[in-house]
């Protein structure tokens, strides 16, 4: 997370398995998020990252959608 006044933060998690669905991703980016929300400072770029991920046989897989976290 890069705030407006150029500071940044990051979060990290690692599993101990794949991700088997969108929703298992959209929950550990929120479980990252919840404790730095609402951010203490404008938000100019928030980026998520997903790392080691396994090939898979099917030969063309839609683009999975994520939902933004909202706090509140």
């Amino acid at each position: 997370m890069k705030y407006a006044d150029f500071t940044q933060i990051t979060r990290a998690q690692t599993g101990e398995r794949p991700f088997l669905s969108a929703r298992e991703i959209e929950e550990t980016i929120g479980s990252l998020l919840k404790p730095v929300f609402p951010p203490p400072k404008g938000v100019r770029l928030l980026g998520v990252t997903l790392s080691s991920l396994e090939q898979t046989d099917v030969i063309q897989a839609d683009q999975l959608q994520l939902t933004l976290w909202r706090g509140g």
